[in-house]
């Protein structure tokens, strides 16, 4: 994976992987202390492993031609995703790969796990999958579209977690999402309106 060298994110590497693992450890104490029935594999592990990854990919691609199509979002991403690059770029491809597994387990766990999980339970699954997706994309808050956007993917998740019943399936599903979208970012960076700032020793001398 080529990395550009962005802004540093203020954030060392260390702290970024505490704080995406501690996320996986408060929706395990969620399902634990409330009793939360988790569907763990469903229809084994070898079809989670591989209708997570086709999922995650399909899931991408049609994410990425949706923001491409004119005035179908209120603003466009350019600014977050700038701020993402930012962010990544200032991290090894192996810290990325981890905060990406991090958030795959960690937040599956919360939001699927343990929020649509409890919701099934009391309520029906449609009521479940709606409002943990909603919560998801409210965490995710940076701009009014990209709420819109991570609601829509907490919606492919969360609906994929009910029908498959199969929280392995989903956490594979986000893990490989997020490595996808990282990598692409920093691999294609102008695709997304990114400006790279190059260090000053290599512009070219007037």
């Amino acid at each position: 994976m080529a990395l550009g060298k962005g802004r540093k994110s203020g954030i060392s590497p260390n702290a970024a992987l505490l704080f995406q693992g501690g996320i996986g450890v408060v929706g395990l104490v969620a399902i634990l202390v409330f009793g939360i029935p988790v569907l763990l594999i469903g229809p084994g592990l070898w079809p989670s492993l591989i209708y997570g990854t086709l999922g995650a990919i399909a899931t991408y691609g049609l994410l990425l031609l949706l923001t491409r199509v004119p005035r179908l979002f209120p603003e466009n991403l350019e600014r977050q995703m700038q701020g993402l690059y930012d962010f990544a770029s200032s991290y090894s491809p192996l810290v990325l790969v981890l905060l990406s597994l991090l958030a795959g387990v960690g937040e599956e766990l919360l939001f699927r796990g343990a929020i649509q999980g409890w919701l099934m339970a009391h309520t029906d699954p449609v009521t479940a999958v709606l409002a943990a997706s909603v919560l998801f994309g409210l965490v995710h808050y940076v701009s009014f579209t990209y709420l819109l956007v991570a609601t829509g993917l907490g919606l492919i998740l969360g609906a994929a977690y009910a029908l498959s019943e199969s929280l392995a399936l989903v956490m594979i599903w986000h893990a490989v999402y997020d490595m996808i979208a990282l990598y692409c970012l920093l691999r294609f960076p102008r695709w997304f309106g990114v400006k790279i700032v190059e260090p000053i020793a290599n512009r070219p001398h007037e």
